[in-house]
């Protein structure tokens, strides 16, 4: 029964990303324990996943920003009894970069990532025991799935099964269907223009359908607030948890939201969803899986309005 711990900690969509190599994991080797070492902020993703056994969240971009406070000294030294308890037989690296290939040392085990051709950062691969040729002109879900199979030795095979489980379970009344609008990002340059985010909510619910704009900060609430007030009947809820979150999103008729973790999520949920893709290429790493999807638009191309409309209309 293998023992296995996969170093995947950010962000939220990279993380999100990482979902169908634990799948894959789980259908080629039954029985193995996956553990799954992750920023704290997006624990609750491997959470959802049926396979994952020990969720270890670690606290990377809080650390490094006070290296010298006892506090995350303590934190680290947890970090690390907590990963002695278990002799893993694989370590696998699918973030890749020299943050992520540090935490590896902190664990027992092989470990495994991807050799300098394959990586952003090619320091990483000099603290692997066994790099992995994987080539980088494919859709990040695909690279860690054929990571994972390389270091575990079995044939790569079957669907993209992100295995996320949530409840449909909108934590506000919500009394018709209901499509999830996600109009922030943390780029500016990765923004749709509000005035089309108006027209699409606006067709929505002239088919009955209503409009859920969730948020994370008060710029971004501001933001669902102004696109909202021109919309009939549209939802812009209290501040949810991730959890929250994957409930709303998982009792939607659809979704559509530009380039965020948050729209991958809904994809990886099973639910038919847009991308808006504004300043980013989705060939890499768009919306992707068995799941109904649409990519539209490219780095300098946003979508036309009709072009989004149409694709809605077509998934919904």
């Amino acid at each position: 029964m293998p023992r296995i711990l996969f170093v995947k900690t950010s962000s939220l969509g990279d993380v999100i990303h990482h979902c169908p190599a634990v799948s894959d994991v789980a259908r080629a080797l039954p029985g193995a324990r996956i553990d799954w070492m992750v920023e704290e902020a997006f624990a609750g993703i491997p959470a959802l996943h049926a396979n994952v056994r020990r969720v270890i969240p670690v606290a990377v971009r809080r650390w490094r920003g006070m290296p010298w406070n006892p506090a995350v000294w303590s934190e680290i030294g947890a970090l690390r009894r907590a990963l002695s308890v278990e002799a893993y037989d694989a370590v696998i690296d699918t973030q890749g970069l020299v943050k992520s290939a540090l935490l590896c040392l902190l664990a027992s085990g092989a470990r495994h990532g991807m050799n300098r051709a394959s990586l952003r950062e090619p320091l990483a691969a000099r603290f692997y025991d066994v790099q992995h040729a994987v080539p980088r002109e494919q859709h990040a879900v695909e690279r860690n799935r054929q990571l994972a199979a390389a270091a575990l030795g079995y044939a790569l095979g079957g669907e993209c099964d992100y295995g996320l489980r949530a409840e449909s379970s909108p934590p506000v009344p919500l009394s018709a269907p209901y499509a999830v609008l996600l109009t922030m990002t943390s780029r500016t340059d990765k923004l749709w223009p509000e005035e089309r985010w108006r027209e699409i909510g606006r067709t929505l619910a002239g088919r009955g359908i209503r409009p859920v704009l969730p948020w994370g900060s008060e710029s971004e609430r501001a933001r669902c607030e102004r696109i909202g007030a021109g919309i009939a009947h549209a939802v812009v809820p209290r501040r949810l948890s991730l959890k929250e979150l994957a409930g709303l999103i998982r009792g939607a008729r659809g979704a559509a939201g530009v380039d965020t973790g948050l729209t991958h999520l809904c994809a990886a949920l099973g639910v038919a969803t847009v991308g808006i893709f504004c300043a980013s290429e989705p060939a890499l790493t768009g919306l992707h899986g068995s799941t109904p999807v649409r990519n539209l638009g490219g780095a300098g191309a946003p979508p036309a309005t009709a072009s989004v409309l149409s694709a809605l209309e077509d998934l919904l």
